[in-house]
This record gives structure tokens, C-alpha cells and sequence, in this order.
């Protein structure tokens, strides 16, 4: 039965993958500084979770390098040397982040990674891979420096240069460049290759002699679903810390599905992924796992393995429970800088200096990526992942805040209104003053652009205007903005001005139509139309205050007529 469903393609590809992520998730928990089969249990929990609930047909979730060495940042500081507090504040944060994942799947918002710059994940990523890539060096030479940030870490390294292990140097450097060129065939299992190699060299040479540590024993099991013991204010932090793995899990694992997606022109919904993200996180932290994300390395060689639907990452599944099964007690015999490099091979996609090179086009961007890359180097990966993001948010505020006013014009007489520098042939309408926010409204923008509209309607010495206020760029309002426009519509009436708002989206229409008495928006014309309707709406308008200007003069001439000339 399970034959017929599956592709013959998900098999080759299961069977291809499976020796990449064995070794992997091992190599993961080391970097999370958790027992090896907190890595095993995650790739389980990723495989099998995101292989029923998730969208993308070549997502591998699994531990990854950059969610290993941000749980190891996040939680160290809170315990210290405390190996048995480190598993319950780790395991808590993964139970956390997979809560997050599914309130924000429920909340639909899958464009939260939206918010956070390109650039600041490009640099981002680039500088976590140099640190792992520098830590992981560490073991090839057998150096454990005990600071966190880079340049210290790295001059203590230098600094004990003729301290360095030349056999474990060697042995990593040999493994790293067998398991590159071995990646260059499609469907070999280049990791499972070298960790078989290194095993047997661990079993039948004596390299303790050389002063080379094997990884030792891996003791796998399955503890019932649990939640740590912690106190209020220890869930407050993990909370706090949640957000930052949720951001950075979620722009790798969107990144990976979206790229492959768009490749072979697959659908994507990123509230679903979401919600088997949330779900692979909270079981893998409930069984005492890593947190789990779509690695780009992973799916990338499930892709080229030919994965022609989402049973691939659970035949894989299948195929790793064969090893450990048969093959676990030897995985004891690995020597660690074999492990290693593994881990640097993971990493050394981003450490791709092509990938940064479009951000250097541009001086702002090349700004962000500069001290995206410094702030994780210098403060380390928690402190400078925050403060990336924080960078990356103040210069989207900026954008949003300094929002700019557009006037248009009738582009040759027709029902297109552009903007009066596009064109020579763009003129304005006698009496109108057209103008379009160039960002959305909301409350840090709203005081200026009123002001603006203002000065704009006063610079015309007092020729009484109707002012179409074109909203097509603001999805929605807050209570600051409708105040502002409810005063500027104010203002206007008492300057015998008119305002009428156009392009309106259905959320605002509605808003505005609701009615309220502090906020009497049935004196404002309000239209979801184009601005061409909105102006045909303005001089249908005056015309009709024209004619009852008339009709009142002649009223007045009719109430009191002129004496008769003698």
C-alpha cells in the first residue's frame, strides 16, 4: 500500500538525505551544548510533523545551525555551568517558540518576516556562519578560548597557535575537503561517507594517543512529553527570547520554502507552514528535542535528489531510524573534528561572499549588512541578532514616518491621474488639489502630512478648493490618524473648503461609514473608486454650490429691488 503511494523519486531522495541529516543533527547538538540525542529527537520531530501538516513538497525540518547556536546564546546566560538547568530552560524555549508559531498561524500574519530587512538576515546569517565556522575550528586544534565574541575569541586562538593539535588540524581539514568533493555528486551520502570513514579510523587507530576526542557513547531515549519546572518570571524571559528564535527561524525555513516554490511554481501559504512549525517545535521541545526549522542545505539536497512530494523527509525519517537501530553504538567511535566539519560544510553556504554583493550596490544597504555582520561579531549572536533587528525596524518606522505627498494631474484629458512630474502632458484641475500619501497613514506619519496638506491648500491664496485625498496606499486606520483627518476636515469646512477621500480599501470604507458622533465623516465624500470618479464627484460639487450661489443672489435681488431712476 505504502509502495503505490509513494514516488520512486521520494525514495532515491529519502534514502540520499538521510545521510546528511544523521550526522548533522548530531554535529547541531554540540552547538546547542545539549546531549546528542536532543538533535536526533528534533529531526524526528521535523521529518514526521512537517511531513503531515506542512506545504512545501522539499522542506527538510530538522535542527538547524543557526537556531543550535541561538538557543545555546540565548540560554547559557540564564544557567551558567548548570548542564541539568541549560536542558530545561532549552527545552522550554523550543516548547515556547513552537506556542508563538501556532498563535501566529492563527493570527495569520506570514508575512512576519516582512518587517525584518533583507540585509539584516543576509549579514546576519554570513556572520553566524563565521562563528560557528571559527568555533568549530576550535576542535580541529583542540583550543576551547572561553569568550563569546569574536575578536576575543579569535585572538586567543592566534595566541596559542604553538599549543595547536597539527594531527586534529589535519584530520578536520582532510574531512572537509573529502566531504566537499564528494558533494559533488547528486545522490552520494557524502556525510554518512565520512562519518563511516572516521569511525572506522576511530575504532582501529588510537588517536587518543594523538590527543583526539571521539564524540562517545550517544544514549537515546524517548522521555514521556514534559514541561520544565520553571517560575513565572522564567517563562516571561523565555517568552521574550521566543521572539527573536521565532523571527530567525522563520525567515530560514520561509526563505528555503519560497525559493524552491517559486523554482518549480508551486503554491505557498506561509499560515500553514507556520502552524507545522509551531507543531514540529512543540513536539520536539515536549520530547526534549532542539528547535527545528527547513534548513536551506537540507532542502536544497532534497531537492536536487529529485523529491517529488512531502513523503521524501518521511521516508528519510524512515531510513535514519534504520541507523540508529543498526549503526548507533558505532557513531560512538567519531572523532570530533570528523564532526566538525561536517558542521563547517553545513555552514559554508552562507558564508558565500556573492550573496552580499547586490546589498553592496546600494550605500544604505551596504550600512545594514556591515553592522549586521559586526553587531554578531562584536556583541555576540543573541545581543546582535536583537539589535540587527531593532536597526531593521527603526529604519522601516523611518520609511513609514516620512511619508511624502504626491500631487496629481490629468494625464492628457483622459481617466488617468499621475503624478505632475511623470509627464508634460499631466495638467491639474482647476479648483482641485489632488494628492496621494506616498506611504501608508498611521500615527507617526499622519501630523505631518496633514500639516503639509495644509500648507499646500494655504500656499493658494485662499482660492476655495475641494482637496481628493487619494488613500490607495493605507490598508487600514488608527484612532490618531481619524482624529488628524477629522480635524483637517474640520478646518476645512470652516474655510469653505471640501475634502473628499478617495481610493479608499474596504476596511477603511467601512471604518469611515460606521458612522461615530464625535467624528462626523457623512460631511466628507468618501469613494472607493478611482480619482478620476472622485473628481467628477468635486466638480458635480461646485457646480451645484455654484447654482445655489446664484439662486441666492436672486433672492436677494428679488427681497429688495433696486429704485427706479428718475
Amino acid at each position: 500500500m505504502l509502495t503505490r503511494m509513494l514516488n520512486p523519486s521520494d525514495w532515491v531522495a529519502g534514502l540520499s538525505i538521510a545521510g546528511l541529516l544523521l550526522p548533522e543533527a548530531v554535529a547541531y547538538s554540540r552547538i546547542g551544548n545539549l546531549p546528542m540525542q536532543s538533535g536526533i529527537v528534533a529531526l524526528f520531530a521535523g521529518l514526521l510533523c512537517y511531513g503531515v501538516l506542512g506545504n512545501s513538497r522539499f522542506a527538510i525540518v530538522s535542527a538547524t545551525s543557526s537556531s543550535a547556536a541561538l538557543l545555546a546564546a540565548s540560554v547559557l546566560p540564564l544557567t551558567g555551568e548548570d548542564a541539568t538547568l541549560r536542558m530545561v530552560f532549552a527545552y522550554g524555549l523550543v516548547m515556547v517558540t513552537g506556542m508563538m508559531f501556532i498563535v501566529a498561524a492563527m493570527a495569520k500574519v506570514g508575512s512576519i518576516t516582512d518587517f525584518i530587512a533583507k540585509p539584516v538576515l543576509r549579514g546576519f546569517s554570513f556572520a553566524l556562519a563565521f562563528v560557528i565556522t571559527v568555533h568549530q575550528f576550535a576542535l580541529f586544534v583542540d583550543v576551547k578560548p572561553t569568550y563569546t565574541d569574536v575578536p576575543r575569541y579569535v585572538f586567543v586562538l592566534i595566541g596559542d597557535f604553538f599549543q595547536w593539535n597539527w594531527f586534529g588540524f589535519a584530520l578536520g581539514v582532510w574531512a572537509l575537503f573529502l566531504i566537499q568533493w564528494l558533494s559533488r555528486y547528486r545522490y552520494v551520502p557524502a556525510g554518512l561517507i565520512v562519518i563511516a570513514l572516521g569511525i572506522l579510523l576511530g575504532y582501529f587507530s588510537p588517536l587518543s594517543n594523538h590527543g583526539i576526542h571521539l564524540i562517545g557513547n550517544i544514549d537515546i531515549q524517548l522521555n514521556a512529553p514534559s514541561v520544565g519546572r520553571l517560575s513565572y518570571s522564567d517563562w516571561m524571559r523565555l517568552l521574550e527570547l521566543g521572539v527573536a528564535m521565532l523571527l530567525i527561524v522563520y525567515a530560514e525555513s520561509y526563505s528555503s520554502i519560497r525559493t524552491f516554490a517559486t523554482k518549480h511554481k508551486d503554491e505557498v501559504d506561509p499560515n500553514r507552514d507556520l502552524f507545522a512549525l509551531g507543531v514540529s517545535n512543540l513536539v520536539s521541545g515536549a520530547f526534549h528535542g532542539m528547535p527545528v526549522g527547513a534548513g536551506y542545505s537540507a532542502t536544497a539536497a532534497n531537492e536536487s535528489a529529485g523529491a517529488a512530494s512531502r513523503w521524501a523527509g518521511l521516508v528519510a525519517a524512515l531510513c535514519v531510524l534504520m541507523m540508529l537501530l543498526f549503526l548507533l553504538p558505532w557513531l560512538a567511535y567519531t572523532p570530533e573534528p570528523i564532526l566538525a566539519a561536517i558542521v563547517i560544510h553545513a555552514v559554508s553556504h552562507s558564508l558565500s561572499l556573492n550573496k552580499l554583493k547586490p546589498y553592496f550596490k546600494w550605500q544604505r544597504d551596504r550600512f545594514i549588512v556591515l553592522f549586521a555582520i559586526g553587531s554578531v561579531l562584536v556583541l555576540g549572536i543573541l545581543d546582535g541578532l536583537l539589535v540587527a533587528i531593532g536597526i531593521s525596524l527603526l529604519m522601516t518606522l523611518k520609511r513609514f514616518s516620512s511619508s511624502s505627498l504626491s500631487e496629481l494631474g490629468c494625464y492628457r484629458d483622459g481617466h488617468d491621474y499621475l503624478t505632475l512630474a511623470s509627464s508634460n502632458d499631466v495638467h491639474t484641475i482647476p479648483n482641485i488639489l489632488i494628492l496621494r500619501p506616498n506611504e501608508p497613514l498611521f500615527f507617526a506619519n499622519i501630523e505631518r502630512v496633514v500639516a503639509e496638506i495644509q500648507r499646500r491648500v494655504k500656499s493658494l491664496n485662499n482660492v476655495v478648493v475641494t482637496v481628493i485625498l487619494s488613500l490607495e496606499e493605507t490598508p487600514d486606520l488608527d484612532s490618531t490618524t481619524l482624529e488628524s483627518l477629522n480635524e483637517l476636515m474640520v478646518s476645512f469646512e470652516h474655510n469653505h473648503n471640501h475634502l473628499i477621500l478617495a481610493r479608499l480599501k474596504e476596511a477603511v470604507y467601512e471604518l469611515l461609514t460606521q458612522g461615530n458622533g464625535a467624528t462626523p465623516w457623512q460631511h466628507v465624500a468618501l469613494s472607493r473608486l478611482s480619482v478620476s470618479h472622485a473628481v467628477k464627484q468635486a466638480q458635480q460639487t461646485m457646480h451645484s454650490n455654484t447654482l445655489d450661489h446664484e439662486q441666492a443672489a436672486n433672492d436677494v435681488m428679488d427681497d429688495h429691488p433696486v429704485d427706479e431712476v428718475k
